[in-house]
């Protein structure tokens, strides 16, 4: 584990805040994000400048292909370029990309553990995005780095690739432990 800021929003001496906030993001997903811009470029220009002697079928399945590959890739690359977790009393909550979908919910209720992974890649998931592996888990991979790792009362685990993640294991495990009692005389 490694040493965090003072002050730092869920460091060890910051105040008990309600809620707490985390998010990951991956340039790279940008790149691959204009790549499926650029297929999709080619597929309307195909479909508005085309000289194809070959026939109909060939033009109309390349351009559905090129604008097919370049949506999937575009959407497929924006709905992982970053993560946002926030944990509050209640629950832990996921929004991947700028619409914040897909999402999960998981109530703190169903949580039974919470870990620290130094290093989580997209290779050990098979790639960036939403994953399930029956080994494994489930989990949200958008860059390689630190992780949380969620475990959930149903024995399944659940990784998330967010900053700070020691910081999100502190609040959950504090979170997950029950109340001081009051002692009676």
């Amino acid at each position: 584990m490694t040493d965090h800021p003072h002050g730092e929003q869920g460091a060890a001496d910051a105040p008990h805040t309600e809620v707490w906030h985390g998010r990951a993001s991956n340039r790279m997903q940008w790149l691959l994000a204009s790549i499926g811009a650029a297929c999709l470029a080619l597929g309307i220009e195909l479909a508005v400048d085309s000289a194809w002697t070959s026939g109909v079928a060939p033009l109309a399945m390349s351009v559905v292909g090129c604008i097919a590959a370049g949506l999937l890739v575009l959407f497929g690359t924006l709905a992982f370029v970053h993560v946002a977790v926030k944990v509050d009393k209640e629950c832990l909550e996921v929004r991947c990309g700028h619409m914040g979908f897909p999402r999960r919910r998981i109530l703190l209720s169903h949580i039974t553990g919470a870990d620290f992974a130094p290093r989580v890649t997209p290779r050990q998931w098979g790639g960036w995005g939403y994953r399930w592996r029956p080994e494994k888990g489930t989990a949200v991979v958008v860059r390689r780095g630190e992780g949380l790792v969620l475990l959930l009362g149903d024995g399944h685990t659940f990784t998330i690739t967010v900053d700070n993640a020691e910081a999100a294991v502190r609040v959950i495990r504090d979170r997950l432990r029950p109340a001081p009692t009051g002692r009676t005389h």
